[in-house]
């Protein structure tokens, strides 16, 4: 298989997952919009959607599947969600959408994280691919210099202005050996909105698509 049957492959395992009238918290990515089209086929399962941003509401409106403002509920029972890499811990770098922080509060909410990805995102170490992190825009040269201290090679990212008005600094060279030492300590840098480091909350369990089949690792 391709890369994008692998993608459609999980997305499709990942209905298996989902408990009948329910609204469900949907993630943001290429991955997530194979899982939406999946979703639509059986949408009369599911109450509606919470969802991570404005290209994943298009799409859940699109296919007839109510979106609803994560205030107005009182629970959420699942999360469906890919990552731009996880290792086998299920803690995630996300945020390669630029959508981190929706999907960081969403994932805080929900009973059940689920994280579908293709093997290629399956790591031993994170950091090959660079760490995302939402910050206040007059905070930037602060960071960046913090963030140096810290050992990566920060950039912010051109032409991009978050869903809540911020920028993004994407975080190269960075092996991350110690993933909650550092989400923390980046989230505690004035400025900084969100980390795409899932390391905290991970997920509680990952669907991984391989030329062999899914694989399933809960945490």
């Amino acid at each position: 298989m391709n890369a994008n049957e692998l993608k459609k492959s999980v997305a499709i395992a990942a209905l298996d997952y989902i408990y009948p009238g329910t609204i469900i918290g949907v993630g943001t990515g290429s991955t997530v919009s194979y899982f939406i089209k999946a979703l639509s086929s059986v949408k009369n399962l599911v109450h509606g959607a919470v969802s991570s941003s404005r290209s994943s509401t298009f799409f859940l409106k699109k296919y007839g599947i109510p979106v609803y403002n994560l205030n107005d509920i009182k629970s959420l029972t699942l999360y469906i969600d890919s990552a731009d890499e996880i290792n086998f811990k299920l803690q995630m770098i996300k945020g390669g959408g630029a959508a981190l922080t929706k999907e960081k509060i969403i994932a805080s909410v929900a009973k059940t994280f689920i994280c579908i990805v293709d093997e290629s995102k399956l790591v031993k170490v994170l950091g090959k691919f660079p760490l995302p992190i939402e910050i206040i825009p007059m905070s930037v040269s602060y960071i960046l210099s913090e963030l140096i201290k810290l050992g990566g090679n920060p950039k912010v990212r051109k032409n991009i202005v978050t869903e809540n008005g911020n920028i993004i600094i994407d975080v190269y060279n960075f092996k991350i050996l110690n993933p909650i030492g550092i989400e923390e300590k980046i989230n505690s840098l004035p400025g900084v909105v969100s980390v795409g480091l899932f390391a905290t909350r991970t997920a509680n369990i990952a669907l991984v698509s391989t030329q062999s089949g899914i694989q399933i690792i809960k945490s």
